[in-house]
């Protein structure tokens, strides 16, 4: 659990090979860190995501996690518990971007999408919370993504498990309410990554290192929601009203 002052010892990734999830872990790491777990379908691949963030005293390792696999996350809860005490801080980072073509041609393709996007994060969220229920603290971190605020042609597949996570996120966040334990979602633009790559980049786009700064600062200031860049906050809140009619035309949409 955190000590005294607050530092995290135990931090827990699910998507342990995201650029942005492995980043908000990096940031949150101080010398009273202990453990840092990465939870990916295939943990032999992230061994250089792991020499990445090790240093003396801290323990990096990679555990398997399929989101997709809904059945076996109480079992996976249970045994990450089991071998490493209280979760401090869980990062849900983990996703599919997918190709809106690629859905269109293969409806299996959007359900695969919708099913570790939304099903995935839901049923392993569930299980984190009543984990952090039952410790009394724990602070768990959604990644969601202003694709949501309002789908776009271009990606609405992927745009609408956003939108569901997020709206799933808000209210387990009201939910954690005098449990001792918290949840923050963040709400990042277009972000340079692997994922990303080969893509036009959109307006305000950020970085993974970014993105992380700004979600710890969030965290510690106890912040419910937080976007980044902040700057997509106002930005959406014009994009979001705005006539269906100018936003079917509009080139990003």
């Amino acid at each position: 659990m955190e000590n005294a002052v607050g530092e995290v010892q135990n931090i827990l990734v699910l998507g342990g090979r995201s650029e942005i999830g492995v980043a908000i872990a990096r940031e949150l790491l101080t010398p009273s860190t202990q453990r840092v777990m990465l939870a990916c379908r295939q943990p032999g691949e992230s061994r250089e995501v792991e020499a990445s963030l090790a240093r003396n005293g801290l323990r990096v390792e990679s555990v398997s996690f399929d989101a997709a696999d809904t059945a076996s996350h109480a079992g996976f809860v249970d045994n990450i518990v089991e071998g490493s005490g209280d979760l401090d801080v869980v990062i849900l980072a983990f996703g599919v971007l997918g190709s809106q073509e690629q859905c269109d041609d293969d409806s299996q393709s959007a359900v695969k999408i919708a099913h570790t996007n939304y099903s995935g994060a839901v049923s392993i969220a569930m299980e984190v919370a009543k984990r952090f229920r039952q410790q009394g603290h724990g602070r768990l971190i959604i990644l969601s993504s202003v694709a949501g605020e309002r789908t776009r042609k271009a990606n609405y597949v992927y745009g609408s498990t956003k939108a569901g996570l997020d709206a799933f996120a808000q209210g387990l966040s009201d939910a954690m309410v005098g449990t001792g334990a918290s949840v923050m979602i963040v709400r990042p633009g277009f972000v340079h990554s692997a994922m990303t790559t080969g893509m036009k980049a959109a307006p305000f786009s950020t970085t993974p290192e970014v993105v992380a700064k700004l979600t710890v600062k969030g965290l510690r200031a106890g912040k419910r929601i937080i976007w980044t860049p902040g700057i997509l906050r106002w930005v959406f809140m014009v994009m979001r009203h705005l006539p269906v009619a100018i936003w079917r035309r509009m080139p990003m949409g």
